[in-house]
């Protein structure tokens, strides 16, 4: 697909308006790889990151098998983001989807390594530190087309009020000058996490470098057997999540922030609205989104909401 077909694909809705970030798209400047244990199936994965041609967004390339990252791809599943395409899957992508966002990669081929078609991405220490590292070691340049032209960043600017809802957790969306969040958890079972707030607005990839990106994985102590009955966290630890208790507190401490997991919901968010990104452009909406006791199906939920939800995974990639 050209630039120009690409930017006549962004089709502004009642909900939606595309407008110029007055920025340039970007890509790598250079393939950078990875290699690390999985959460949930407990395996080691190798993904490389490699620049891409402006327009073409992000996708993923399992075994030459193209999954774009994008809403309309996703699967829902338990504790995680799933893309699935053509009987391929890929697990746990919000980290790094929100890595690549946040920090300004807005085309980008992601290549797994790995003779299965259901993968997982790698977690890590359990935040998106590790690509955000990967990021800053090769830089940024700005993408170019096949004719060498390079091409306008867009982003979705929200038009009206929005929201969803499942049972007591809600999102919400405002219209607004920039991208602002605000989240909200409440584990009132766990003293320790308790009622959390943590509100900012996205200028700078340093600010989500420094304050976001940092921020780990958490998961209730109790709640550890359960979930390894049913087949997750295989590869969970106390090296790639921090783990509370009910009643003994913290069982890993220090935490990085004392809202950390808050902060870490924030990290997720990113990356799951991320999916909303089409052709290069911005995923993050321009809007004020408030969001509250939040979870990777309620996030898809709302990506779905402004996207209009009729597109299927097929329709929305082409090379």
């Amino acid at each position: 697909m050209s630039v120009a077909g690409a930017f006549n694909a962004l089709k502004s809705s009642t909900l939606i308006s595309w407008e110029s970030t007055g920025k340039l798209q970007q890509t790598l400047a250079a393939c950078v790889e990875r290699t690390g244990s999985t959460l949930h199936s407990g395996t080691t994965c190798t993904v490389k990151l490699w620049p891409e041609f402006a327009g073409r967004g992000r996708y993923f390339d399992l075994r030459s098998k193209f999954i774009p990252a994008s809403i309309h791809c996703v699967q829902e599943s338990p504790l995680c983001t799933t893309l699935a395409k053509d009987g391929c899957k890929i697990r746990t992508v919000e980290h790094l989807l929100s890595a690549l966002e946040a920090m300004g990669v807005d085309n980008c081929r992601i290549q797994i390594d790995s003779a299965h078609h259901d993968v997982e991405v790698p977690i890590f220490d359990g935040s998106a530190s590790a690509w955000v590292e990967a990021i800053e070691q090769v830089g940024l340049e700005v993408a170019v087309d096949h004719c060498g032209n390079n091409a306008e960043k867009m982003a979705p600017s929200l038009k009206e009020p929005v929201h969803v809802q499942r049972k007591d957790s809600f999102m919400v969306a405002f219209p607004c000058e920039r991208v602002c969040i605000t989240y909200g958890i409440n584990f009132p079972q766990v003293p320790a996490i308790g009622c959390q707030w943590f509100s900012a607005a996205f200028l700078e990839h340093s600010f989500y470098a420094k304050h976001i990106a940092c921020s780990r994985t958490f998961c209730i102590f109790e709640e550890v057997e359960r979930m390894r009955n049913a087949g997750l966290i295989k590869g969970g630890s106390l090296d790639n999540a921090i783990v509370c208790s009910s009643n003994e507190g913290w069982l890993n401490p220090p935490l990085r922030f004392h809202d950390e997991p808050c902060r870490h919901k924030v990290l997720d968010l990113i990356g799951d609205l991320s999916l909303f990104a089409q052709s290069g452009s911005q995923g993050l909406p321009v809007a004020h989104i408030l969001c509250f006791k939040g979870g990777h199906a309620l996030h898809a939920d709302f990506a779905r909401l402004i996207s209009g939800g009729s597109k299927d995974c097929n329709s929305t990639f082409e090379l």
